[in-house]
């Protein structure tokens, strides 16, 4: 009777101990999306990072952040000192002197465009871009009407 008795507690104690840590281990965070840093975006034009290099006084500038969860580009660009109004302009994939190809759709301007101004703007990316921006291998640009194939060029660092 007795060993019946300590049998039946034991068990008892055994389901019990195996619901506790069932319970505790069940609920655990790992399925969970990592949530990663932001990247900041930073990059300064110049005629000089042109290819070929471009004489002239014009410069740029680019700020903003790149989001990895969602791979939300959001930017501020600046140019001044072009010999006219942006007709062109956007991003480029391409290392630090190389021609690269257009990214996204190119930024057009208006008639109120002047040699200085700014924008700014969001773009979603691919992984294949987002990849190729946070490895340096970004660019933007501004064209004018007197140097149609780019006045300015600025390379892209993204750092956390």
């Amino acid at each position: 009777m007795k060993t019946s008795f300590f049998k039946n507690k034991f068990m008892a104690m055994l389901v019990a101990g195996s619901i506790c840590v069932g319970g505790f281990t069940s609920c655990d965070d790992d399925d969970d999306a990592t949530l990663m840093d932001n990247y900041t975006i930073s990059g300064n034009a110049a005629g000089s990072q042109m290819v070929p290099a471009v004489t002239g006084t014009g410069t740029g500038t680019i700020t903003g952040t790149y989001n990895p969860n969602n791979r939300v580009l959001t930017y501020n660009t600046t140019w001044s000192g072009l010999t006219g109004a942006p007709t062109g302009g956007g991003f480029y994939n391409g290392a630090t002197g190389v021609s690269g190809t257009a990214v996204g759709t190119p930024w057009t301007f208006d008639a109120t465009a002047t040699g200085t101004g700014s924008r700014t703007g969001t773009m979603t990316l691919t992984e294949a871009q987002a990849t190729q921006l946070t490895s340096g291998n970004w660019y933007y640009g501004y064209g004018t009407t007197a140097n149609g194939g780019g006045e300015i060029r600025g390379q892209i660092t993204a750092t956390r």
